[in-house]
């Protein structure tokens, strides 16, 4: 198989990994408030209160599955597609004995595919003054529809693939095997394929193990920081370079932010160290199987922050445990690679972010942080690429008709919040009275004056609203065209 096909291949699994995420991510909020009120309220919680444990089975069985449901059929085709994924999705949980969120990320994107070819086949066609009727009836039709269908056959057909997937996991821990799940997760994150895996299967499965034990091991699997944690420490010491001097505020990061991407650099600059990771996570997963501990609800972002508070009653010692220890034992394998590598030159970290980022399809801004050193030679490298795209040059802005800006990103929660963070700091140092944002690239408004994206997101953005001005950039966090908008509009 030629690299291209290979690099194709990847590509579309990460987009189905991301396209998974954007069906997940907007509502890990609801994900966490329901684990809070389990972890509080259930018999074995910390304060068991029988009334507000009422609340744990109808939002595990309702609210969250037609959260998934409405997102995901809204991702496809807007409010009216979030309607119609919604309402299918209901019949997908009546039709199931278990809480169906594999099944609402199924029918969810099925009921917003299915209405906007309905809205296609209407287009042009409906007389004036029956809009609305044809409108309400073909939603209410097809949800209807997909409802029954959802309750027949994908909702006993997923249930039974949860099942088996459970059973299969059940198996994995009373065989002892369950570490050697990570000799697949540690490298699929390398590859940015964790998206998939977390929230495509083990997340669906964990929440159900929750409804049951009151805890899920799985959620802990993906997010543990402690393998990442080890090598940015063994950088700080054993590194060279660059790699040496920014390790420390990466391990920060990625420990207390839980931006584990920010550690996927360091082990493209030397690829042996993916071995140091696989290493820390099977130590991590036995030592929480060991201590028989789990958490109540997906932590997000995975940091220790994030971790503790979900961590279930009494089981607080073996996850700081498992953290610890995983971090101990990717260090001591990241430390002896580092050691006694035979090449002593080591790939520049700068390359292998932008290797990273080549994978990942798109500019990482937890990069920024690693190469902020060499910015100015950045800087200069594009502004030469500038002048070949049309794409990177800042258009013309007329201040007085610039109300809203709006950084854009595949999820619209990271990268893109980080790029506007940054934004605003700068407008608010010159003065400049404007509202910034960030959102998904799909829920960009029609009134947007200015969209802000990855120069390899800009064409997405550009088709979504074609009318807005488009900045490109390299990089959300080191950027110059974000001076040069300021300045723009400051002379205005």
């Amino acid at each position: 198989m030629s690299e291209k096909k290979q690099t194709g291949a990847r590509a579309r699994v990460q987009r189905f990994g991301s396209f998974l995420s954007g069906m997940i991510m907007p509502n890990i909020g609801a994900f966490i408030a329901w684990g809070i009120i389990t972890a509080l309220f259930i018999p074995d919680g910390y304060i068991p209160n029988e009334d507000l444990a009422e609340m744990v089975g109808p939002m595990i069985t309702y609210l969250l599955p037609l959260l998934i449901g409405f997102t995901g059929g809204r991702l496809v085709h807007g409010l009216r597609g979030g309607v119609v994924g919604a309402t299918a999705t209901m019949g997908v949980i009546v039709g199931a004995d278990i809480p169906m969120f594999l099944g609402a990320m199924l029918i969810g994107p099925l009921g917003g595919l299915a209405i906007k070819w309905v809205d296609k086949l209407f287009e042009g066609k409906i007389k004036s003054g029956f809009e609305m009727l044809i409108n309400n009836f073909s939603a209410g039709i097809v949800g209807a529809i997909l409802a029954m269908i959802g309750y027949y056959v994908i909702g006993p057909i997923m249930s039974g693939l949860t099942n088996i997937l459970g059973s299969a996991v059940e198996a994995l821990v009373n065989a002892g095997l369950l570490p050697l799940v990570n000799i697949f997760i540690e490298p699929a994150k390398i590859l940015f394929l964790n998206n998939a895996i977390n929230h495509g299967i083990l997340s669906p499965i964990a929440v159900d193990q929750t409804q049951e034990l009151g805890k899920s091991i799985l959620f802990l699997l993906e997010t543990n920081p402690g393998p990442g944690l080890g090598i940015l420490l063994a950088f700080s010491i054993f590194g060279k370079g660059i790699s040496r001097q920014t390790a420390p505020g990466a391990a920060i990061i990625h420990f207390f932010g839980g931006i584990h991407e920010i550690y996927f650099p360091y082990i493209l600059s030397k690829p042996a160290l993916i071995l140091a990771a696989i290493a820390g996570g099977v130590t991590g997963t036995t030592t929480f199987v060991a201590f028989g501990v789990g958490l109540t609800a997906t932590p997000s972002p995975g940091s220790i922050v994030a971790l503790m508070p979900l961590t279930a009653r009494g089981d607080h010692l073996g996850v700081i445990a498992g953290v610890l220890l995983a971090t101990l034992a990717s260090f001591i394998v990241a430390s002896l690679i580092l050691k006694f590598s035979k090449n002593d030159e080591e790939e520049d970290l700068n390359e292998a972010t932008a290797k990273m980022e080549e994978m990942k399809g798109k500019k990482s801004s937890v990069s920024g942080q690693l190469n902020s050193q060499q910015e100015e030679q950045q800087e200069e490298t594009q502004e030469n690429a500038a002048q070949e795209r049309n794409t990177d040059v800042v258009p013309s802005v007329d201040r007085s008709n610039v109300d809203k800006i709006i950084f854009a990103c595949d999820a619209g929660m990271g990268s893109s919040a980080m790029g506007a963070s940054l934004l605003k700091n700068k407008f608010k140092k010159a003065g400049i009275q404007i509202d910034v944002t960030n959102m998904a690239i799909n829920d960009l408004p029609s009134d947007v004056d200015i969209v802000i994206t990855h120069k390899d997101l800009t064409e997405r953005a550009v088709q979504r609203v074609p009318n807005a001005h488009h900045i490109s950039v390299d990089n959300f966090l080191n950027s110059p065209k974000y001076d040069e908008l300021v300045n723009e509009l400051k002379s205005e």
